[in-house]
């Protein structure tokens, strides 16, 4: 489904909150999926569509889960607590 947004620019999919749990899920799943090769392969356009649907798709699940469960070891405190025990050059 295309629409138009307020600037006249064409997006495609549904609107986020308009879909329901498991379809964000799965909206979101399919899109991280896809972005390595969009980042790779695809054109200057279908970045940029990709990345206006991610911050769609992303922001309506911060909307709904503000207070989402957070790995200690994805914060910043805890990359350097887990670099803290590396050594910077590689052993042999």
């Amino acid at each position: 489904m295309n629409e138009h947004d307020e600037r006249g620019t064409t997006m495609t999919g549904v609107d986020p909150d308009r879909l329901d749990d498991q379809q964000l899920m799965k909206e979101l799943e399919a899109i991280h999926r896809t972005r390595h090769d969009t980042l790779l392969h695809g054109s200057n356009d279908a970045l940029r569509a990709h990345n206006e649907r991610m911050a769609q798709l992303e922001g309506e699940y911060l909307r709904r889960h503000p207070r989402r469960p957070v790995a200690a070891g994805r914060t910043r405190e805890g990359a350097r607590e887990r670099g803290s025990g590396e050594s910077a050059t590689p052993r042999s």
